[in-house]
């Protein structure tokens, strides 16, 4: 047994989860239309921190309240102040467990049918018909998502992770592929991450001092180079106005894409950085009990399970009795998923994942 694991881990705001295991923020549909909880949505995330994860964080939840961040179907919404009474169903229900909402704009990947009108985005943009947004409405969604931030919590979360990855509004606004401004918000790497920057500060001056605040980065892909991603994170990392830097590897044992950088893991990059009192959380193909005490040795502080927490809703519980025990893995039964807390319309979303589902 890996005894970090199960140890508590306090955050520089004070917080404290009680052990190393994480619920990773995932796409699921299980809102309304109109971004409201449902009973689906409270069950799944109840089941999970019932199950022992010290962290529970819910799925990307949109904050721009005209509706252009959307980027899936029935997603969570933190967009307008009626939402709050509801966004309370699951704080309350996460009240034993370190209750985190992940806050997100999808930027030129909103679907132009599901959203009803143009994406925005740092520049306009071919594909996807995107336009490029005006500096009044950079201005107007960094407030959007500090604005987002204050609402949850009123609604009693403990903090909030910022959206920088898998290529929605913020990567966007990093990568020199996407972003063709020549303004404040482009052009330089110092630019390209001002918005980040500035979401940070207005968060940390708007929300409580033990409000927990974390951000969520892609290492490479999405026009990113893996030199500046590191570089934010030490920028980040030495502001000290963040809990955690969520670094989402999608696979934790990989080499870079690059081959300048190959010749060691991915994960060791953001390991040898100097992380003073902000913590490392990783994810990425973690399914084993094994796998996650791995990643505990190599350096990572804690770590999020995504699919092996679909799966098993109680992989801490099974670990602190069984270090060693055989965790559920693809592919599954929809009934499995059932019993697991997963709604139908979950299920429908994890249907088209290659090899999720037996039946």
């Amino acid at each position: 047994m890996n005894n970090k694991l199960l140890s508590p881990l306090t955050f520089a705001s004070g917080k404290q989860i009680k052990n190393r295991f994480a619920l990773a923020p995932l796409t699921n549909n299980q809102c309304d239309d109109d971004g409201e909880v449902t009973e689906q949505e409270v069950k799944f995330l109840k089941m999970r921190a019932a199950g022992g994860f010290g962290l529970v964080m819910t799925c990307a939840a949109q904050v721009d309240p005209t509706g252009r961040g959307q980027g899936f179907p029935r997603q969570l919404g933190v967009h307008h102040d009626q939402l709050i009474p509801g966004m309370s169903r699951i704080a309350a229900a996460l009240c034993h467990t370190l209750s985190i909402v992940q806050i997100h704009h999808a930027g030129i990947r909103a679907p132009k049918d599901l959203i009803k009108q143009q994406p925005v985005g740092p520049s306009n943009h071919k594909e996807t018909s995107a336009r490029a947004m005006t500096k009044i409405e950079i201005k107007q969604t960094i407030q959007d998502f500090i604005n987002a931030a204050v609402r949850c919590q009123k609604a009693g979360f403990d903090g909030v992770e910022i959206h920088a990855a898998h290529g929605y509004l913020l990567t966007q606004f990093m990568s020199p592929k996407t972003n063709l401004r020549n303004d404040e918000y482009g052009g330089t790497y110092e630019n390209r991450t001002r918005i980040i920057r500035e979401i940070i500060d207005g968060i940390k001056l708007s929300c409580k001092s033990t409000f927990s605040i974390g951000i969520r980065l892609s290492p490479e892909g999405y026009g990113l180079s893996l030199n500046e991603v590191t570089k934010l994170c030490q920028e980040l990392i030495n502001q000290k106005k963040l809990d955690y830097i969520d670094v989402s590897l999608w696979d934790c044992f990989k080499e870079p894409d690059d081959i300048a950088h190959k010749g060691k893991s991915l994960l060791s990059y953001f390991t040898e950085l100097t992380w003073n009192n902000v913590k490392l959380v990783v994810a990425g193909k973690l399914n084993k009990p094994q796998e996650v005490e791995n990643i505990l040795e190599q350096g990572a502080d804690f770590i999020m399970l995504g699919r092996a927490g679909i799966l098993n809703h109680d992989f801490p519980i099974k670990y602190m009795k069984d270090p060693s025990f055989t965790a559920a893995h693809n592919p599954v039964t929809k009934k499995h998923l059932t019993n697991e807390g997963v709604s139908d319309e979950f299920i429908k979303y994890l249907s088209k994942w290659d090899g999720f589902i037996s039946d």
